[in-house]
């Protein structure tokens, strides 16, 4: 893993997001907390993670402003990790992982879990990146501006 004066020096935002959350249990853990975990044992039962290497990702994720840490929410001497807004906008990459599995690696008849609309109760729609007229962009409409 790279460390973090190199990463400083990395220009490309694809590089440091997988340095952050690109290892199994970060994003595992970001997506445990979207689903409403708050607690380290419960992230621990949810993973089946070992506890050294769940409280060193904790850490980065807490010291990386993507979590914080608060005082449990029934007022026991818990303390509850928590999505900060930082967090909460990897919302659309979770989404997008998701969506992804779920059309290439799963079978068609295989059982597997869905995102729904809690409004709705219908699956959310496939997510896409849209060019500013609404049209779908596909990789050749795009390009990478390399940093001078």
């Amino acid at each position: 893993m790279a460390n973090a004066t190199a990463l400083k020096e990395e220009p490309c935002p694809v590089a440091r997001c997988v340095n952050l959350i690109g290892d199994r249990w970060s994003l595992l853990i970001v997506r445990d907390a979207f689903d409403g975990m708050r607690r380290f044992g419960d992230f621990q039962r949810s993973l089946g993670v070992a506890r050294n290497i769940l409280s060193d990702r904790l850490k980065k994720l807490v010291d990386a402003g993507v979590l914080e840490m608060q005082d449990a929410s029934d007022g026991t001497a818990y303390q509850e990790y928590v999505l900060t807004a930082k967090g909460e906008s990897l919302f659309p990459v979770v989404v997008a992982l998701r969506q992804w599995g779920e059309h290439n690696l799963f079978e068609s008849s295989e059982r597997h879990s869905l995102l729904i609309d809690k409004n709705t109760g219908q699956q959310i729609p496939f997510m896409a990146p849209v060019a500013a007229d609404g049209e779908v962009l596909k990789p050749s409409d795009t390009q990478v501006q390399k940093v001078k």
